[in-house]
C-alpha cells in the first residue's frame, strides 16, 4: 500500500437495464477511457457493475481518477460536481445521477 499524493476520486452512478449496462461497459472502454486518456491530470478508472436482481436492473458506477480539481474542470468544466454524459451514453441509460461527487484518495492499494 502506498500514500496517495494529491489523487482524487470523482464517482458517479447509473442504472440501466442489463443490456444496457453491456452497452455502456463497452462505450465507457472503447469510447470514454480513450478520450480521458488524452486529457492531462487523469490518473486512471473503474467501472463497477451491481446486477440489482432477476429484474434485470443494474446499477453502474464509475470511479475516475484525477491529479488534481483543475485536471477534472478541464474535463467537467467549471462546475466540478456536473455529470458529464454524452447523449449517447445517455441512451444506453434509465437514469444517471447529474452530480459527481469527490474523495481524496487517502490510500492507495492497487498502485
Amino acid at each position: 500500500m502506498t500514500e496517495a499524493k494529491g489523487t482524487i476520486a470523482r464517482i458517479w452512478s447509473a442504472s440501466a437495464t442489463s443490456a444496457g449496462a453491456g452497452d455502456y461497459s463497452r462505450y465507457f472502454a472503447d469510447s470514454l477511457l480513450p478520450a480521458l486518456r488524452g486529457l492531462a491530470g487523469f490518473a486512471g478508472a473503474y467501472l463497477l457493475r451491481r446486477d440489482l436482481g432477476e429484474d434485470g436492473f443494474v446499477k453502474l458506477t464509475a470511479c475516475t481518477f484525477w491529479e488534481s480539481t483543475a485536471a477534472i474542470r478541464a474535463f467537467a468544466g467549471n462546475d466540478i460536481t456536473a455529470a458529464v454524459v454524452e447523449p449517447e451514453a445517455q441512451a444506453m441509460l434509465l437514469d444517471f445521477d447529474r452530480t459527481a461527487v469527490h474523495y481524496s484518495v487517502v490510500v492507495d492499494a492497487c498502485g
